[in-house]
């Protein structure tokens, strides 16, 4: 009987843990959904805001971008990695930590490479390694585009003023629930519009103020944008990424419940048995 007590214990446990599981995957989706909304409401104006900087850019003469877009030897690049607070989203974090870690490996041998980290699961196992320069942890508290422009802000300001030669973003662009994708993003310097031949640039327009007015005035509205469109992509696929991890820990619970189940009407059944077979054994001796 202490073997059927045992696997009790078990299978309460293991009902316990389904309901845990299946609260955090029903929160990840109510959550999931608002994020997902707010991404894809998010992604034709930073869409339409990257064109029309493209088509303005295209006509002017010279280096378009100003000081950020001014190609420097690169000889100090910071990352900005973007990761979540909080645990039990399968490989969302984990997958971010190694392109990290692989990137600076492969790609920035003999480059001085610091960190900028959005989330703490990000900061606490690459702070073991590489320097970080600052955790903005909280910024998922409140994500919002003027808290977000704050750091744009800085980032810019960072490499303006020559303290990093690059600037790269790391985090996971939303696809659906079950798919995020790592990515690596040029933040700074601004990458040189490529023109196609077979391409043409509409630019009979009056503009007022000018072109490079408006150019410099969108540039850092842009960048902004981009960075908290970064921002967007990762809290979806957190939620993304939790909710099809609970959803397979709920299954795999119920499995294991299942067979545990299996295991213990088996015992009792082979319990049960003995003791009748005890119990006709003794009154087979006591005729005799």
């Amino acid at each position: 009987m202490a073997n059927l007590k045992e696997i009790r214990n078990r299978i309460t446990s293991i009902k316990s843990t389904m309901q845990i599981t299946s609260a955090m995957k029903m929160v990840s989706a109510a959550k999931l959904k608002k994020a997902q909304d707010a991404i894809t409401a998010m992604r034709p104006y930073s869409s339409k805001l990257t064109e029309l900087l493209q088509n303005l850019s295209a006509t002017l003469d010279g280096d378009s971008g100003g000081a950020y877009a001014t190609q420097r030897e690169v000889s100090k690049v910071l990352m900005v990695v973007v990761t979540s607070n909080r645990g039990l989203c399968g490989g969302f974090n984990s997958s971010i930590t190694k392109e990290v870690v692989r990137t600076i490996q492969h790609k920035y041998q003999n480059v001085t490479v610091d960190l900028l980290t959005i989330g703490k699961k990000g900061g606490d196992v690459l702070g073991k390694t590489y320097n970080i320069i600052e955790k903005r942890n909280e910024i998922f508290e409140d994500l919002t585009f003027n808290n977000v422009a704050l750091i744009a802000k800085k980032l810019m300001e960072m490499y303006v003023d020559g303290t990093y030669d690059k600037i790269e973003l790391v985090y996971n662009q939303f696809k659906n629930a079950a798919t995020q994708i790592p990515q690596i993003e040029q933040y700074l310097p601004i990458k040189p519009i490529e023109i196609s031949e077979n391409v043409s640039v509409n630019s009979d327009y009056i503009f007022e103020p000018s072109k490079e007015e408006i150019v410099e005035a969108l540039i850092p509205k842009a960048l902004k944008t981009q960075l908290y469109k970064a921002l967007r992509d990762s809290f979806a696929s957190e939620h993304g990424a939790r909710m099809t991890a609970m959803h397979k820990a709920t299954d795999n619970a119920r499995d294991l419940r299942n067979e545990l189940l299996l295991t213990y009407n088996k015992a009792r059944q082979a319990a049960i048995t003995n003791e009748i077979l005890e119990i006709v054994g003794g009154a087979e001796a006591l005729k005799n």
